[in-house]
C-alpha cells in the first residue's frame, strides 16, 4: 500500500555503470541524507512504486545507488526522471525555524505591505544561500531564504512574510 504521506526528495537522472546502478539527484540539503531511508518510492507512469535500497554513496553531487530488482542498465535506465520520495512519517522533525522544503511549496508569499508576491514554486541552493522561486502569473521573483528578507514563516496559514517590494 503507497504511504499517503510521501515526500518527493529527488529524481532518478539516469543510469550509473552496468550492474543496475542508478544516478539520483537529491533535493536535500546533505544528498546522503536520502540514504538513510531503508525504502525509496519511486513514481513510474503516474503510480508509485516500493524499492529496497541496497547501497549507496555520494558521487560528486549526485548519489549512486542499487536497489533491489534494478539489476541491469536497461531496467535502470528505465527509471530516469522518476521522483524518489519517502514517507514524511519516517522523516525527522524540522528543528526550530528550518523547513522542509517540500513543506515551503505553495505557501502564500506576502510582504510587508501586505502586497502579494505569488506562491513559492520551488527552491534551490545557491552555496550561499537557498532562494525560493516565488510565481504569481507569469511574474517570477527569486528571493534568498534569509533572515534579512524572511520575515516569518506561518506554516498553519501557510504564509511567509517577507521584507520584499513588489518592484525589486
Amino acid at each position: 500500500m503507497v504511504p499517503d504521506d510521501l515526500v518527493v526528495m529527488g529524481y532518478v537522472s539516469g543510469a550509473f555503470g552496468i550492474r543496475g546502478w542508478l544516478n539520483v539527484v537529491a533535493d536535500t540539503e546533505f544528498a546522503d541524507s536520502l540514504l538513510d531511508y531503508e525504502t525509496w518510492w519511486l513514481k513510474r507512469n503516474g503510480e508509485w512504486h516500493a524499492y529496497v535500497l541496497e547501497e549507496g554513496a555520494v558521487h560528486t553531487k549526485k548519489l549512486g545507488v542499487k536497489l533491489a530488482g534494478v539489476d541491469d542498465r536497461d531496467a535502470a535506465f528505465a527509471l530516469k526522471s522518476c521522483e524518489v520520495a519517502v514517507p514524511r512519517s519516517l522523516m525527522p522533525a524540522a528543528e526550530e525555524g528550518e523547513y522542509y522544503w517540500a513543506d515551503l511549496v505553495g505557501m502564500t508569499v506576502v510582504n510587508t505591505a501586505a502586497e502579494s508576491l505569488g506562491v513559492v514554486d520551488k527552491l534551490f541552493a545557491t552555496g550561499a544561500n537557498d532562494v525560493l522561486v516565488v510565481r504569481d502569473g507569469e511574474t517570477e521573483r527569486l528571493l534568498p531564504f534569509v533572515a534579512q528578507v524572511v520575515l516569518k514563516v506561518d506554516t498553519e496559514a501557510r504564509s511567509i512574510t517577507v521584507d520584499w517590494g513588489l518592484d525589486y
